[in-house]
């Protein structure tokens, strides 16, 4: 009898460039996860636990990360469109040459990333490029 694969085996058995859509993870625990540059749309993450996951060069639409814990995951090149990152942990995440942007609905406001009450205390900004982002951080340089 073959045990089920869990979430994170799932997810570093897909191939590069897979599309995952609509897919459950909410709670789940995906630490340390390794990605081949996915394609997620309308999955849900809340609350997951993805410290030190690597989804460098993932690409998110209409994703939800409300209160999931990023700590040291690595972001870089991702692509975040429409997602709601809000009380979500990125402290230490490494988001060099991400882009957080909206997804144009063609109803105002209803397609931006919003990271309201995100924590971003040591996080790696670099190359950010941030546009209609709700919630940016104070201080924060929206494209470096």
């Amino acid at each position: 009898m073959t045990t089920p694969l869990t979430a994170r085996q799932r997810l570093s058995e897909l191939h590069r460039y897979a599309a995952v859509s609509g897919e459950d993870f909410t709670h789940q625990n995906l630490a340390s996860a390794r990605t081949n540059q996915l394609r997620f749309a309308r999955c849900s993450f809340a609350g997951a636990d993805l410290r030190y996951a690597t989804l460098e060069g993932c690409w998110f639409k209409f994703c939800d990360f409300s209160g999931a814990d990023l700590r040291g995951a690595s972001l870089r090149g991702a692509v975040l469109a429409g997602c709601d990152l809000r009380d979500a942990d990125l402290r230490d995440t490494d988001l060099t040459g991400a882009r957080l942007s909206s997804v144009n609905t063609g109803i105002p406001r209803l397609g931006p990333t919003d990271i309201t009450g995100a924590r971003f205390e040591g996080t790696s900004l670099r190359n950010v490029h941030a546009e209609d982002v709700i919630g940016w951080p104070p201080g924060h340089t929206r494209s470096v």
